[in-house]
């Protein structure tokens, strides 16, 4: 059973926390991202969007969008982009999306059945109301459409597990204090606890009315990525 921090908010402040954090760490997000992954992200990101396998053109929500990071690269592609998050401080420093929107995942502010594919970036464990959000995915997505969630993950092996456990939970809360918000960085590597196991992740989707769930490792297991179809 994954032990609570006491750094984490109590369940019914989260939202208006989590909001908090990434409001104030917004102006320095993409920089400090860069510098925790070695630039790893950027490849992350790419293998999410391509996991979608849908034509260019099709219409994409990037849900829990922050700053741009997966709508711009799905630009890049060909994909109509809508971003979603529930931040204004990410919104306002979110550049390179055709169409911002803030909400919360649990309650989209989207037609039912009107979006062609949903990415989201390292958000899940950040939402209050996860199978809520699950739930949204299903609603708003057509039938065929697609999802490719891309999380945090916990290597198996042994010596990619310890120098993980070393940079993930003792270095970037440092190094994310000189450079942006203290609070915001002990936050995030702690906030893993929300994360449920890729198996109880891949039983929520298909209870939800998704197919073909897939689960990748993603550079020895530094990140995860589920992707899955809404059945007709």
């Amino acid at each position: 059973m994954k032990r609570m921090s006491p750094v984490l908010p109590a369940p019914q402040d989260k939202t208006e926390a989590v909001r908090g954090m990434f409001d104030a760490i917004a102006p320095r997000y993409e920089f400090v991202n860069r510098m925790m992954t070695f630039g790893l992200d950027a490849r992350w990101r790419k293998r999410t969007v391509s996991a979608l396998g849908l034509a260019p053109g099709s219409t994409i929500l990037d849900l829990a969008c922050g700053t741009g990071d997966l709508s711009r690269t799905a630009s890049a592609q060909g994909f109509d982009v809508v971003g979603v998050d529930l931040s204004f401080g990410m919104l306002d420093a979110a550049h390179g999306i055709r169409a911002l929107c803030q909400g919360d995942a649990s309650s989209l502010p989207i037609k039912s059945a009107s979006i062609d594919g949903i990415l989201c970036g390292y958000a899940l464990r950040n939402f209050t109301d996860l199978d809520g959000a699950m739930s949204e995915m299903a609603r708003v997505l057509r039938p065929g459409g697609r999802i490719a969630l891309l999380e945090v993950g916990a290597p198996k092996t042994p010596v990619i597990r310890i120098g993980y456990n070393l940079w993930f939970e003792k270095a970037v809360p440092v190094i994310g204090g000189i450079l942006s918000d203290k609070q915001a960085y002990r936050y995030l590597p702690a906030s893993t606890v929300y994360l449920p196991e890729a198996e109880e992740i891949r039983s929520s989707l298909v209870t939800r009315g998704f197919s073909g769930v897939n689960h990748h490792e993603l550079s020895g297991g530094l990140s995860q990525l589920f992707t899955a179809t809404r059945s007709v």
